[in-house]
């Protein structure tokens, strides 16, 4: 903590206790987190008071950590989740030095990000509907080579990558329209409804995504998706009619379930 005066043990006490009456429940973390990130005691003063009003930590700190990395997240961009890092674990597994990535419904390119930093060697695309998830995005992937394109799902993308994709990673949206309201304010209020709204059932974007990626996938290829455990027979019925082989991928730690989709050979 490099700020002398927002580091005395005075201000700290201060700031976690207006943290805790805020409602944070991890006040002493977040604390350290804004006194590492602020540059200037104004700067503290500034995150502290836009954490109260709400505005998820993340939002405030510029960044959220994922798999290790210090992800750039800004106003209004969907934070990634700590379960989603079950999502990246699964595409390391399967991804391969020099593979061909898309990050469809990237966000803040989380995903993307992750694969990049294992493998460097990437052919990486990304591409969100979002135009403050875009700009984002390209911050993250931009220095790893990585291209984001602006656009519907597979509309941006540039047409050579048919045939060609050997990890498709979709993190599409999946609460159904009438949960949306029952998130926390966090999510409801600060994320774009885009990035949380999957449809009367949750699974709306996701059959859009399965129906196109037989074209867009490698022969072997990978199609990998998070969704709801309630979700995942339907979902694992679109695949499979989709002409995708699937398998479900759990994780009890971090409450996840990925679906994982083949291309045959």
């Amino acid at each position: 903590m490099s700020l002398s005066l927002a580091t005395s043990v005075s201000s700290f006490t201060t700031i976690v206790t207006k943290l805790r009456a805020s409602g944070c429940v991890f006040a002493e973390d977040e604390a350290r987190l804004i006194l590492s990130t602020a540059r200037t005691p104004a700067e503290v003063i500034s995150m502290v008071d836009r954490r109260v009003d709400g505005l998820p930590l993340e939002h405030v700190l510029g960044w959220a950590e994922f798999c290790d990395l210090r992800i750039a997240v800004d106003p209004g961009v969907f934070v990634p989740r700590r379960r989603s890092e079950f999502l990246a674990r699964q595409a390391l597994s399967l991804a391969a030095p020099r593979a061909v990535v898309v990050d469809l419904c990237c966000g803040s390119g989380a995903l993307g990000a992750v694969l990049a930093e294992a493998f460097g060697q990437l052919e990486l695309h990304a591409a969100d509907i979002d135009p403050a998830a875009v700009r984002c995005a390209r911050r993250n992937l931009g220095p790893a080579g990585g291209q984001v394109h602006e656009g519907d799902l597979y509309e941006p993308l540039p047409a050579a990558l048919r045939g060609r994709v050997g990890i498709l990673l979709a993190n599409v949206p999946y609460v159904p329209s009438g949960a949306v309201a029952l998130l926390p304010a966090e999510a409801r209020v600060h994320e774009a409804r885009v990035a949380l709204d999957g449809g009367a059932d949750g699974l709306d974007v996701l059959r859009r995504v399965t129906a196109l990626a037989p074209r867009w996938l490698a022969p072997g290829g990978h199609l990998l998706f998070e969704t709801s455990e309630r979700q995942a027979p339907q979902a694992i019925e679109t695949v499979a009619r989709d002409g995708l082989i699937p398998r479900v991928a759990t994780c009890d730690d971090l409450e996840a379930t990925v679906v994982i989709a083949t291309r045959p050979n």
